[in-house]
């Protein structure tokens, strides 16, 4: 699939019983005292004053938006702080929360695995940079008691689950493709983001390109009305839904699905092999994109469906938003010092957490672009 800039091309069932069993595991996972959930991921909020002044006065810097690369950012702000004494506050809201902060200036700088679209970028106060930071996997994960080897699948097929077609764990079109794997005669139970998502971007994305019909309806997206399932907020909660409930099916990161240990499947690419989700699966697809970068890129192009034997068709950049030109020297200064960090050091933590490194060339070049909003700095 040839690569695809997205402001040129994009705009930006089961039973009652079942979903009441969702409903249950979501609350539970909402009240869990270890959930990063419960004052992270509401899409509407707002760094407080007092957090904002804390985070200044401290020399450090304010950021919001996505849940993608939320424990790779983790490591960087931790790792960065201990190194330098910068403290990044950083809230996982989703790209959608993010992009809205940084357009109405409360965050220093957002984050995002939907690239903005041009009516967002007109909507900014000033010109903006997208830095890519790393290639995410999004992975097709599931519970299913009884399956203990990975499931094969079609991007066709997890098009059908998503709209509600494919209603049952054995219809023919999955135990055709698994024709060794016991398949339980039970609801399929879709869990979708519930509020704006980068993630869900990328998914739909994907779809819309491998589905005439998901195109149509309901299309690519950071929100779409979902034709079945229970939404749920960030990554996280996701990941508590699938994870606590049976016959359940969604979409997380992967770094979420190996943390929770869970099932994931084997994703079949735009050259016909059926490829698990792995971080080497994104840095195939990633490597042929950068290759084609033309001089004046603004890097919002997508590296989805890529062709490649090895390629993992569900990967993508993701993205930070930076001001061309800070306005307060100091934030400007601390804002390019973290970055020309996070191009170079900070791509070593990449592959621990099932992210894939920045390829070498793209970095590089990055850090023109870095210099241009302040220059100099530790390299």
């Amino acid at each position: 699939m040839p690569m695809t800039t997205y402001h040129r091309t994009h705009e930006f069932g089961g039973s009652v019983k079942h979903l009441l069993a969702i409903a249950a595991a979501a609350a539970t996972w909402s009240c869990s005292p270890g959930s990063k959930d419960q004052a992270t991921t509401n899409d509407t909020t707002k760094p407080t004053a007092a957090t904002a002044t804390s985070s200044n006065d401290a020399g450090g810097l304010t950021g919001a938006g996505a849940t993608f690369p939320q424990p790779l950012y983790q490591k960087w702000f931790d790792e960065y702080a201990t190194k330098t004494g910068v403290k990044i506050n950083y809230q996982p809201i989703g790209s959608g929360g993010g992009i809205r902060q940084f357009t109405e200036g409360t965050v220093d700088f957002g984050a995002s695995e939907a690239p903005m679209t041009d009516e967002e970028m007109s909507k900014l106060k000033a010109p903006a940079y997208h830095i890519p930071t790393t290639v995410g996997v999004v992975a097709i994960t599931y519970n299913v008691p009884g399956v203990t080897e990975p499931l094969k699948l079609t991007g066709p097929v997890v098009a059908d689950i998503f709209l509600g077609k494919i209603k049952k764990w054995n219809d023919t079109r999955i135990t055709s493709l698994n024709p060794g794997a016991t398949l339980p005669a039970s609801d399929i139970l879709v869990v979708h983001r519930a509020e704006g998502s980068g993630t869900t971007f990328i998914f739909s994305s994907y779809l819309a390109a491998v589905s005439p019909a998901w195109k149509t309806s309901p299309g690519a997206g950071k929100e779409l009305q979902w034709p079945v399932g229970l939404g749920a907020q960030g990554s996280q909660g996701v990941t508590g839904q699938i994870k606590q409930t049976a016959g359940s099916v969604g979409y997380i990161e992967l770094a979420f699905a190996k943390q929770n240990k869970l099932g994931t499947a084997l994703l079949q690419n735009a050259d016909g092999q059926f490829v698990a989700p792995t971080a080497e699966g994104g840095s195939a697809a990633a490597e042929g994109a950068v290759s084609k970068l033309p001089a004046n890129t603004d890097y919002r192009v997508s590296i989805l469906n890529a062709s490649g034997a090895t390629t993992y068709p569900i990967a993508s950049f993701t993205w930070l938003l930076v001001p061309t030109k800070p306005t307060d020297a100091a934030k400007a200064k601390r804002l390019a010092d973290f970055l020309r960090w996070a191009m170079t050091d900070g791509q070593k933590d990449a592959s621990a957490l099932d992210y894939a490194p920045l390829p070498q060339s793209l970095s590089t070049r990055l850090m023109t672009r870095i210099d241009s909003i302040a220059p100099g700095g530790a390299r």
